[in-house]
Formats: structure tokens, C-alpha cells, sequence
């Protein structure tokens, strides 16, 4: 069931609206959302409709093809290893300049994730788990790094729908990266790195979790 849109920014709520669904699981991989269904849906007009789907694109939330509604882009397996692939290096990068500090960004991140009711959507986890990671590469001080990093930001915010199956049990995710934030604020490095390694391995890379 649909809810009315606040009329602050009618393109912005809707785009706020879609991303929930879409960053929540509730609109899969694959799926169609036509201008017109979505209009009559939400009681908008479809150029509203036409800007809050081109936000999305524009996000990498969403593709669009010729003569082809837009959709939610599969995420496979092979594109979460390679995804991995190239995510590694950069968070290994992070974890060499980090260690021995308390990141004040990431930790918030942490506790508003921590403090998410049990009946907040998953796109909720996912905007705070993206926040505690993009925090790290961010006390980096490099924004070259950043550059890099934000690229791959559409997919893994894709990628991280997926865990939504594997974390049924949210503590679990919390718990993880309080594990990870004292790794890092602890040192040594070695050990920091090992930490970030694993954390990325254990969310990823483990079959069980797929």
C-alpha cells in the first residue's frame, strides 16, 4: 500500500519513496516500474514520475534502456566478487591510515543503525551501513580514494540488499561492525587490516551466505 507524498518536492519524495523500495528489496531485480502504472499508483503526473525515475538512474538505482521501462539491475554473484575484488584493495588503503583512531562519523553511523526499530525498512541498515563505511575511506583524507570509492556505491548499495537475507537478525550486522570500528581504533595495523579483510570476506565472500 502506497503512502501520500509530502509536498515539499513531489520529484523528491517519489525518488525518496522508490529508493526505499528499491534499497529494501520490495521492487526485485528485473522488475518493470512503467511511468504510467507508477503515476496512477502514487497520483502524480508521469513527468514527475519520468524526473523521479531519471534521479534513480542517475544514481545507478535503476537502468533504463531504449524502448524499455526502467528496472532494478540484477546483482549476481560474479558481479559481488569482482565487486569485492576491487573493494578490497581500497578498504586495506583505508585500514593502513585509520588505525590507532576513532572515526566520530562512523561510530555515529553505527549507533543511529543500532538505535533503527525493529519495523525500519532494510533501506534504513543500508543507508547507515553505507555511511560507516564511506566515513572510514573518508578520515583517509584522499579524495582520490573517495573518487574511487564512491563509483562503486550504486552496486554495493544493490549488493547490500542481498544481506538483508543473511542478517535476519540486525544485532548481528551491529555487532560485526562494532567489532570492526575497535579493530580499526585499536591497531595494530596488521591486526586492523586482518579485521577488514575478514569483515568484507565474512559479509561477501562466505558461501553460506549466498
Amino acid at each position: 500500500m502506497t503512502l501520500p507524498l509530502r509536498p515539499v518536492s513531489t520529484v523528491g519524495a517519489l525518488a525518496d519513496a522508490l529508493r526505499t523500495r528499491v534499497l529494501s528489496g520490495e521492487i526485485e531485480p528485473g522488475t518493470p516500474l512503467p511511468e504510467q502504472e507508477l503515476a496512477a499508483s502514487y497520483g502524480v503526473a508521469r513527468p514527475t514520475v519520468r524526473e523521479a525515475l531519471a534521479v534513480l538512474v542517475h544514481e545507478g538505482l535503476l537502468r533504463r534502456e531504449r524502448n524499455r521501462s526502467a528496472y532494478v539491475p540484477e546483482v549476481t554473484i560474479e558481479d559481488l566478487d569482482d565487486l569485492m575484488y576491487v573493494r578490497r584493495p581500497l578498504e586495506d588503503l583505508m585500514a593502513r591510515a585509520v588505525t590507532g583512531r576513532r572515526v566520530p562519523e562512523a561510530e555515529a553511523a553505527l549507533a543511529r543503525m543500532d538505535g533503527l526499530p525493529v519495523t525500519a525498512p532494510w533501506s534504513a541498515m543500508v543507508a547507515e551501513h553505507m555511511a560507516l563505511h564511506e566515513a572510514l575511506i573518508e578520515a583517509v583524507g584522499s579524495p582520490r580514494l573517495e573518487r574511487l570509492y564512491g563509483a562503486l556505491a550504486a552496486e554495493t548499495r544493490l549488493g547490500l540488499v542481498r544481506l538483508r537475507e543473511v542478517y535476519p537478525d540486525r544485532e548481528v550486522l551491529v555487532r560485526e561492525h562494532r567489532e570492526l570500528l575497535d579493530a580499526i581504533a585499536n591497531g595494530p595495523e596488521d591486526a586492523a587490516r586482518a579485521a577488514v579483510a575478514r569483515h568484507l570476506a565474512h559479509s561477501w565472500g562466505d558461501p553460506a551466505h549466498r
